[in-house]
């Protein structure tokens, strides 16, 4: 039962509550975004979500505008693209709360498969397409496992097919486990491993 209606319930409670509480925050790095770098406050991305339906996914944009026309993947936290106040963004994942709209919406979960862009998506297997049977989420295991997925791409010698058949792979088989075992209780544990994982990631 929780797959469905109740989980949509802890979605939109979830991300309600989320952009009422954190609207200050949200308005001083929209401010902080628009006066440090030219362009657009939000960077929009197409992104695959259920049931293979494309969307739009927000974010704070953290690069010089334009910056997806030299590849998809950011290599490193110091790629040359990335503007100064984005890099801190992306260390706290700041960059990623407007996603909360995402949510609220319906495009995405709270919790759930990362959402792919459609380059990647066309590469699945049958098997491998099931992921997209769930809605795609904020926050996953893949994405605690693979906090520092740019540095790990960064140490690589062809960081493309790292991506595709390394890291792809593993998040993939991260994401199937938690299809399986979709619970609210597993849910909370993921959203707070998540806070904690930033956290420590991010200690002095």
């Amino acid at each position: 039962m929780y797959k469905h209606f109740f989980k949509r319930v802890f979605d939109i409670l979830f991300s309600f509550m989320g952009l009422l509480l954190l609207l200050p925050i949200l308005l001083i790095i929209a401010v902080l975004v628009k006066t440090s770098s030219k362009g657009p406050i939000f960077y929009k991305q197409i992104r695959v979500g259920k049931n293979d339906k494309d969307f739009v996914l927000l974010k704070f944009r953290t690069m010089q505008e334009n910056s997806d026309k030299n590849g998809l993947l950011t290599i490193g936290n110091h790629d040359n693209r990335i503007t100064p106040i984005g890099y801190y963004l992306r260390k706290i994942k700041a960059d990623e709360l407007p996603q909360l709209w995402n949510v609220l919406k319906g495009d995405m979960s709270i919790v759930g498969p990362r959402p792919e862009v459609r380059k990647y998506v066309n590469e699945y297997t049958e098997e491998q397409r099931k992921v997209l049977l769930v809605r795609p989420g904020l926050t996953d295991m893949a994405s605690i496992e693979y906090i520092n997925e740019n540095e790990i791409l960064a140490q690589s010698e062809n960081p493309e097919k790292t991506y595709r058949e390394q890291i792809m792979q593993e998040k993939l088989k991260l994401n199937f486990e938690y299809i399986n075992h979709i619970s609210l209780k597993c849910d909370i544990h993921i959203i707070f491993k998540t806070l904690f994982k930033i956290i420590g990631n991010n200690k002095i």
